[in-house]
């Protein structure tokens, strides 16, 4: 999750005149501590959404709560890809990755100890803001240490991560002491450990003067780009929403269709979207972009076809069988966008152009996260608003295979 999931940026110290390229180690060490940064951040993210029905009867709040956590998050996620993909050009990449980690420890701290929905809100926006401003740095050194693998490993990392922080933290609260804290506490341990690795594996890339902050947004799209992206972005916005219609409403829809399933299953559907996706990414790594791209559309639609036949059959098993359609979907239409978008963009031009790319993305995930939660508290029906987005979705992916078919026809064999 979204997905999610990917970018191919070089950092903003490459953009100094003479360099085409940081100090950057090549080598499947720097591809492998890079994708389970992303792999981690992106758990963390998806570990307290199953804690939040906890969360609303311990503090009394209301069942907007997880929808106004999820919207902080991916608010400052945007804010940090907008306004803070700078700071490896001022800093250095290891000192900016390094605080990101840490950013990232202390928003799960905030989790452990939270008392009250405030905590909650302020961990989110923490731990979006270091998303969002390592992204493109982490980007950058999966493609710089491998040019073949590094995408793939981009387009499978925010999924395998999504996945596994929404299992493992359903696993946690139903078998281990401690709930609410002990979850927050194993990732905090686990990116401490690779804070040491970033210390130690990656070297201290040079520094500019400047401002560290721009109220200009670094984002861009290049020229030779623009076709591929207008094509790739409704796509691209079409998935990330498929995988926030799971992340913001599957563990519920689980429970109405299997009220006696243990309380760790509810986490099954989005880890089978999500699983299923890194699989699918790892196994078309060879088919062109745009094949990849069309392919993805066509499951997303056959998987929200099926996910509606679940729902309208009360079908569980249905149900998961619509979560890995969706999820062929989901791993094949973001893997495909990635690399129409970045063929043949230079080191220079990818950290504002995939900040494009995943501002299109949370743009889609946070709409379909939030509006559901909006709905569901206003007293419809939960099936009923399921129901109605996985209508909308299929709109959107129909109408983005048009867009992709008709604006990558004139890009041609290139994206591929």
């Amino acid at each position: 999750m979204a997905s999610h999931c990917v970018r191919a940026a070089a950092t903003a110290d490459a953009t100094a005149p003479g360099r085409d390229r940081p100090d950057t180690p090549v080598g499947a060490g720097t591809l492998a501590l890079a994708s389970s940064l992303v792999v981690l951040f992106l758990a963390s993210a998806n570990a307290p959404s199953p804690l939040y029905q906890r969360y609303e009867a311990a503090w009394h709040a209301s069942a907007l709560i997880g929808t106004a956590a999820f919207a902080t998050y991916a608010a400052t996620v945007i804010v940090g890809l907008l306004w803070l993909d700078r700071l490896p050009e001022r800093f250095g990449r290891r000192a900016v990755l390094l605080a990101c980690v840490g950013g990232q420890v202390i928003a799960l701290a905030l989790f452990a100890v939270a008392g009250s929905f405030l905590a909650i809100i302020v961990g989110r926006a923490v731990q979006g803001l270091a998303s969002g401003a390592a992204f493109g740095t982490l980007s950058a050194l999966m493609i710089e240490s491998d040019e073949e693998r590094g995408p793939i490993a981009g387009a499978a990392s925010p999924g395998t991560g999504s996945g596994i922080g929404a299992l493992l933290s359903g696993l946690l609260i139903q078998f281990a002491p401690g709930p609410t804290h002990t979850v927050y506490l194993v990732l905090a341990s686990v990116l401490l450990a690779q804070g040491v690795l970033v210390l130690r594996l990656l070297p201290d890339t040079g520094r500019r003067p400047g401002p560290v902050l721009s109220l200009r947004p670094r984002i861009a799209v290049p020229p030779h780009a623009r076709a591929a992206f207008l094509g790739s972005a409704p796509v691209v916005f079409a998935v990330w929403g498929l995988s926030g219609f799971y992340a913001a409403l599957s563990p519920a829809l689980f429970r109405t269709l299997a009220p006696g399933a243990a309380g760790w299953q509810s986490a099954l559907p989005l880890f089978t979207l999500l699983g299923t996706a890194t699989v699918t990414t790892v196994a078309l790594r060879r088919v062109g972009g745009r094949a990849v791209t069309v392919a993805g559309l066509f499951l997303t639609l056959a998987g929200l076809g099926v996910t509606l036949a679940a729902l309208a059959a009360g079908s569980v098993g249905l149900y998961l069988t619509a979560s890995s359609i969706a999820g062929m979907g989901y791993g094949s239409g973001f893997q495909g966008p990635v690399r129409m978008v970045t063929a043949g963009a230079s080191d220079r031009d990818r950290p504002a152009l995939m900040a494009a790319v995943f501002v299109v993305a949370y743009l889609g995930l946070g709409a379909a996260a939030i509006v559901p939660g909006a709905l569901t508290s206003e007293g419809i029906a939960l099936t009923r608003v399921a129901a109605g987005l996985a209508l909308v979705l299929a709109i959107l992916s129909a109408a983005a295979l048009v867009a992709v078919l008709r604006v990558t026809r004139k890009v041609g064999s290139d994206a591929d």
